[in-house]
């Protein structure tokens, strides 16, 4: 049960697909775009509620550039969405808020997702001796439900990714759902209410496990946010002539966008 409400910032620290926007070795219009809404590093973003927890959603692989480019000083609690490279090959680089802050970091996935970032860092989770350099130290927790994170209630949506399950997150008002093509049937109770949503809209040609743009504007209606915003962009879509013919209160997400939303807490 919740208490009350509390101002958080969304900080968005990628908006981009697997490949990044400008991909490499591409001329199209969207990659050489002087737009800076269109130059887009893979998907994250960084949850922060003052006097109480910042929590950083998937470690990208453009993790320290994210963290310098916005000043994120502090990290307090890591939540992964799914155990894909784009979100998770950052996790090496929270060795240095273990110094800073001087402990293990709690890191929070469902058993899917954890089997992979095990099997890929295995070096972090083997228990083994390391010689010559320092590991990231993770306090893993499994996600079965919702949890309460310096006194924030985080809830955990259930997606599909084609055909791997994987995790959203609602925070109160504000839910994010990146990397989706469907969401599970008991998805849809848990975003009642939703003011504000991030939701996956690859590009306008179909997918096999991404929402295309006109999929995506199907779910915005059915949930019924106040505000949208679309993210997990590839290079077909340019900001600009996107924006233009989407509907009232929907946008492209952009890296560097800042919301103010409400978040539940204990």
């Amino acid at each position: 049960m919740t208490t009350g409400r509390v101002q958080a910032r969304i900080t968005f620290l990628g908006t981009g697909t697997s490949s990044g926007v400008p991909m490499i070795g591409c001329e199209c219009a969207v990659c050489t775009s002087s737009d800076p809404r269109d130059k887009r590093l893979r998907p994250s973003i960084f949850v922060h509620v003052p006097d109480r927890i910042g929590i950083l959603v998937d470690t990208t692989p453009d993790l320290r550039q994210q963290a310098l480019t916005h000043g994120i000083t502090r990290v307090d609690a890591i939540l992964f969405t799914h155990g894909h490279a784009d979100h998770v090959l950052g996790l090496d680089e929270v060795r240095r808020y273990n110094h800073m802050q001087r402990a293990a970091i709690p890191c929070y996935a469902d058993r899917i997702a954890w089997e992979t970032i095990r099997r890929t860092f295995y070096y972090v989770f083997d228990g083994m001796p390391r010689l010559g350099g320092g590991i990231p130290k993770v306090d893993a927790h499994e996600l079965s439900g919702p949890v309460v994170l310096g006194g924030v209630r985080v809830v955990p949506v259930p997606l599909w990714h084609g055909t791997m399950p994987i995790l959203g997150y609602r925070f109160g008002s504000f839910a994010y759902l990146t990397d989706c093509n469907r969401l599970d049937d008991a998805a849809w109770p848990l975003l009642e209410g939703v003011e504000t949503l991030v939701i996956d809209a690859l590009r306008d040609k179909p997918h096999t496990t991404h929402f295309t743009v006109a999929q995506a504007l199907e779910v915005i209606a059915r949930i019924g946010p106040r505000r949208a915003w679309l993210t997990h962009m590839a290079h077909d879509l340019g900001a600009a002539a996107t924006n233009a013919r989407l509907p009232g209160g929907v946008e492209l997400a952009y890296d560097g966008l800042v919301l103010d939303v409400a978040v539940d807490v204990d």
